[in-house]
């Protein structure tokens, strides 16, 4: 069996290989598998009540959230590139899982999700895990800060066991309905409530060695039971949505609809984009943590696959958790065999608890949701931001405004295109182009065999002009409107050893500059330039016709010694030579 795996993935290829595959081949032993059962069962009862909160935040049963942690998880971590990933259900999904359901119905998320899964495994194929690092960070806290605030929102009428029939879906309309409801609260929900969280701030402040969430969530259930008994009616999961199944639903896959899928194509692409962003963003924490690797194009791989297998299961979109993550870690989980444990001691739960789970009160899940929603927030990072740079400010507050009031797929496409806006407009205020004179020549301490490019030789006709910075589009006009103002010499070293990147436009911009030069027969010297902008620049140089007329020096040294060998050349051209009527117009442009 183990010789197939082997086969199978060395045809997979590395670059998309599981991490389970690579603890596989270097050996797993009786003593790892029980530091695996260990730590899958500690996740299992962390991630019991928060898949069951999820759910019934997001608008479905409180059993489509086990399936998904059950299903989703089991395949996140056989699939994923990280050693220690728990996946399921999270709190950015929820507000658009909960917009999905209101705007396509359920059968509108389960085609999203399909669509999603697709995109992530083209995505992981396509190796572009390696390139989701580069998100800005400040869209990622706006969008993140911004799915607290509304999370926190849809608390409010279980917190408070309000009296409302119908709750608003956009964020102020719901407040307002909040206030015209505050009148017709629950007294039993708000005692529920306050003792979920002195039970869970107890054990988190003394620092005691039990499942916060869960004993909350314990401890509530008994009180309800308690209530019963004096007739005292509270919310619970039983009465909104019956007991919990014994088992998973049998796997079918939902038929295509052409027109559904493309209502529901931008929300798949949120949540493709999320679930990319949170794998990877906690796949990273835990390598800084842990001090292993992961591999981002397996992860993304993994949540494709996730995330179809647990729409098959009626279940959510899911992603890696970074504080289940964090939990597996911390129980000493040897591999992602522990995150698989995860799943069939999920599943055991469910057998074992569907009993007594028609008593978990609405109001303790809203508490843990509520305190999710606070550590979602991260005011630390958000006050970090607005605090920096005044382009990352404007970034994070139009992400996040963005996605309390407008909607999240608006919010990521403005905070990315404002974001690109506004590193374009950096970068171009570091690119730099200036001609060097004698003195500058000097104090940057270039000494050549002979002579610098000394005052003699500028007035026989050598240039020397250097550039810093990369030389990109958000920089052509600069550097166009520069050798506007330069007057061709007769022969030019273009200094390009600070050059870093070039890209089609700022080559473009270079090369025009140099057509106009070779009208004037201007000799060209390129002096140290890069490999990257070689890659760029060459092929643009062949397809004008000027690559052959071009020098290329490897130090700025030997670029005045060839720039000294055409100045010889074109003396000796001059002493027998006439003048033709180019240099006479030249000439005539100089007096003018």
């Amino acid at each position: 069996m183990f010789d197939f795996v082997k086969r199978f993935f060395t045809f997979y290829g590395n670059n998309f290989a599981p991490k389970l595959y690579e603890i596989v081949r270097l050996g797993y032993s009786r003593e790892h598998f029980k530091r695996d059962v260990a730590a899958g069962l500690t996740v299992a009862i962390i991630s019991l009540p928060l898949a069951m909160a999820f759910a019934i935040a997001s608008g479905v049963s409180p059993a489509q959230g086990l399936y998904t942690a059950i299903v989703a998880g089991f395949f996140i971590s056989l699939f994923g590139g990280s050693r220690y990933q728990i996946g399921g259900p999270t709190g950015a999904f929820v507000i658009i899982i909960f917009n999905i359901i209101q705007q396509h119905q359920y059968s509108g998320l389960l085609m999203a999700m399909m669509i999603a899964g697709i995109i992530l495994l083209v995505a992981g194929f396509l190796r572009l895990g390696n390139y989701v690092k580069y998100i800005p960070f400040p869209v990622i806290i706006g969008l993140t800060s911004g799915i607290a605030i509304l999370l926190f929102s849809t608390q409010i009428k279980d917190l408070f066991g309000l009296e409302m029939t119908d709750v608003p879906a956009e964020i102020l309309p719901k407040w307002q309905a909040y206030f015209a409801s505050k009148g017709q609260y629950s007294l039993a929900s708000i005692i529920i409530s306050l003792l979920t969280f002195g039970v869970i701030f107890f054990i988190e402040i003394r620092k005691v060695k039990l499942p916060a969430y869960l004993v909350g969530l314990a401890l509530a259930t008994v009180l309800v039971i308690a209530f019963a008994a004096f007739k005292i009616e509270v919310d619970t999961i039983g009465n909104k949505f019956g007991s919990l199944p014994l088992f998973l639903p049998k796997p079918e896959f939902p038929e295509f609809n052409l027109e559904l899928a493309l209502r529901v194509f931008p929300s798949a692409l949120t949540i493709a984009f999320l679930t990319a962003v949170e794998s990877l963003l906690s796949a990273t924490v835990i390598d800084g943590i842990s001090g292993d690797n992961h591999n981002p194009n397996a992860e993304i791989i993994a949540g494709g696959i996730a995330t179809i297998a647990s729409a098959a299961f009626i279940g959510l979109p899911a992603t890696g958790a970074v504080a289940r993550t964090t939990a597996n870690y911390k129980a000493k989980a040897y591999s992602p065999v522990s995150g698989i444990l995860q799943s069939v001691f999920l599943l055991l739960f469910m057998l074992l608890l569907s009993p007594i789970s028609k008593y978990i009160p609405l109001a303790a899940l809203a508490v843990v949701l509520t305190l999710i929603a606070y550590n979602m927030f991260g005011f630390n990072k958000f006050y970090q931001i607005l605090s920096g740079a005044r382009g990352d400010r404007w970034v994070l507050l139009s992400t996040f405004f963005l996605t309390v009031f407008v909607d999240l797929n608006v919010a990521i496409s403005i905070g990315f295109i404002l974001s690109s806006i506004i590193f374009m407009h950096s970068m171009s205020e570091e690119v730099e182009v200036e001609a060097d004179d004698a003195m500058e020549v000097y104090r940057q301490g270039y000494e050549v065999k002979g002579s610098d490019i000394d005052e003699k030789l500028s007035r026989k006709g050598v240039m020397s002009i250097r550039f810093s910075g990369p030389l990109f589009f958000g920089a052509a006009s600069t550097i166009a409107g520069f050798f506007k103002t330069i007057n061709p010499p007769k022969v030019l070293i273009l200094r390009m050893s600070r050059v870093n990147v070039v890209d089609a436009s700022g080559a473009n911009a270079l090369v025009e500059f140099l057509k106009r030069l070779k009208e004037y027969d201007t000799k060209i010297i390129f002096s140290h330039i890069r490999k990257q902008p070689q890659r760029v620049l060459i092929p643009i140089l062949k397809h004008a016709g000027l690559y052959k007329d071009i020098s290329q020096a490897s130090t700025f040294e030997n670029a005045v010694n060839i720039a000294k060998k055409y100045i010889r050349e074109l003396e000796k051209e001059g002493e027998t030579k006439e003048p033709d009527e180019k240099d006479i117009k030249l000439l005539i442009n100089e007096l003018i």
